[in-house]
């Protein structure tokens, strides 16, 4: 079924540049393809956005965090308690 876009004269100029290069055979062509390259770019979004779905929820289950300086202060505990041992 025949459609009608309007897309102005930058794009209608690039697409008969592009029909004039051999590139393409026709405005329909061109079209298709730039709609397969938007179908493959929706398509990798949407992989993406479940991937940090899924990593958001695994974060999620993982538990409460523990705050940094509780962190800080087990590590700075551990090395003094090496460099005594070690008599530093």
């Amino acid at each position: 079924m025949p459609s009608s876009y309007a897309l102005g004269t930058h794009f209608e100029t690039m697409m008969e540049r592009l029909i004039q290069s051999g590139r393409y055979n026709s405005k329909s062509e061109i079209l298709r393809d730039g709609l397969r390259i938007i179908e493959e770019r929706e398509s990798r979004r949407e992989v993406e956005l479940e991937e940090l779905r899924a990593a958001l929820r695994a974060g999620m289950e993982s538990g409460p965090g523990i705050p940094a300086e509780d962190v800080f202060a087990e590590l700075k505990s551990r090395y003094r308690k090496m460099a005594e041992d070690k008599g530093l």
